[in-house]
């Protein structure tokens, strides 16, 4: 591993550090940059999520991507968790802690919609980080792009009734122009791109693509840290103003992620996953498609509503919590040449 891969929970402590510093001190750099956006898709922030996972795209083999549907398990494992376990009990632990534990500091009204927002949350399973923690734990690169792809189209036709039956409303609308950018920007594009590369890398030889792919990987983690600043730096303001709020809706989240981990680690065990698939399918579910959220909040609830602010500290909390996880699976990895699941 190279230093900024060995150090990469340092590096992120010092880009959240530096996005609320400078939110504080640059507040309209920030504002300047947040309104470079297109259908709730922050357009500067995209391009730093493409340099993260463009090297993964380089690394997929499209000779192998037909051979995933021999192994069905990992993509199973993903769906179940995804669509029939985290929305249910992220609407079970919003409930539990702002209608009950939490109920004294917080009045009903906000406590609905920070429970609105934490569903809205749980529906939307991860679509461009996954990329990225995929490969910080030496994921299957085929197979996760197949387990995205198969998700996002399950998203199509999901979302919408299980965020309707879990909010109790009778319609929500899905921001169509949200999906389809970010599908097209966090997939399509850098898969053609790494797709043309690779052909034209691989001309060379195999030694010229390998190389190539060295070179990109301190890539991946500066994008990372590029954006763990951005997003920090738009909410720096938020966090000092209503730091209590924010605590209580990451208690949950964060119990949230974690649970969810634990329970498609515990399936992948038992599905006997080989660990290099076993890993993404873990961390599709646990991460959060969190412009989906964001943009369903804020058409149903309004910009300045609890609902919003919670789909914000999805934002927040994610990238450290994930890479928690993403140190346990390689803490938990198995010996060199070894392919047994967990």
């Amino acid at each position: 591993m190279g230093i900024f891969e060995r150090f990469l929970s340092i590096w992120v402590t010092l880009g959240i550090a530096a996005g609320v510093g400078l939110g504080l001190l640059v507040p309209g750099l920030f504002q300047a940059v947040a309104a470079v956006e297109f259908a709730h898709v922050n357009l500067v922030v995209a391009v730093f999520i493409w340099v993260m996972i463009f090297p993964m795209m380089v690394q997929i083999d499209w000779s192998a991507v037909k051979n995933v549907g021999q192994k069905p398990q990992g993509l199973l494992l993903t769906l179940v968790v995804n669509w029939l376990i985290k929305p249910f009990t992220m609407a079970a632990l919003g409930v539990l802690f702002f209608q009950y534990l939490f109920a004294p500091w917080v009045d009903p009204q906000s406590a609905n919609e920070y429970i609105a927002g934490m569903i809205l949350l749980g529906v939307a399973p991860c679509t461009a980080m996954v990329f990225v923690w995929s490969q910080l734990v030496k994921g299957d690169a085929n197979y996760t792009l197949v387990q995205v792809s198969v998700n996002d189209l399950i998203m199509v036709v999901a979302f919408a009734p299980i965020a309707a039956f879990l909010l109790g409303v009778t319609d929500v609308t899905v921001p169509w122009e949200t999906l389809v950018l970010s599908t097209v920007l966090y997939v399509v594009l850098p898969l053609t791109a790494g797709m043309l590369c690779r052909r034209l890398w691989l001309a060379s030889g195999p030694e010229q693509l390998q190389q190539r792919m060295a070179q990109l990987k301190p890539w991946s983690v500066m994008g990372l840290i590029a954006t763990v600043v951005l997003l920090f730096g738009f909410q720096a303001h938020t966090i000092l103003d209503k730091p209590l709020v924010i605590a209580m809706i990451a208690v949950p989240l964060v119990l949230q992620t974690y649970g969810i981990f634990f329970i498609a680690w515990w399936g992948a065990r038992w599905l006997k996953l080989p660990h290099n698939v076993a890993g993404p399918a873990c961390l599709i579910g646990t991460s959060n498609f969190f412009e989906l959220a964001v943009a369903v909040a804020i058409s149903l609830f309004g910009l300045n509503s609890g609902a919003a602010l919670a789909t914000v500290v999805g934002v927040l909390v994610e990238v450290p919590v994930m890479l928690t996880l993403v140190g346990l699976i390689n803490r938990w990895a198995p010996s060199k040449g070894v392919q047994t699941g967990a």
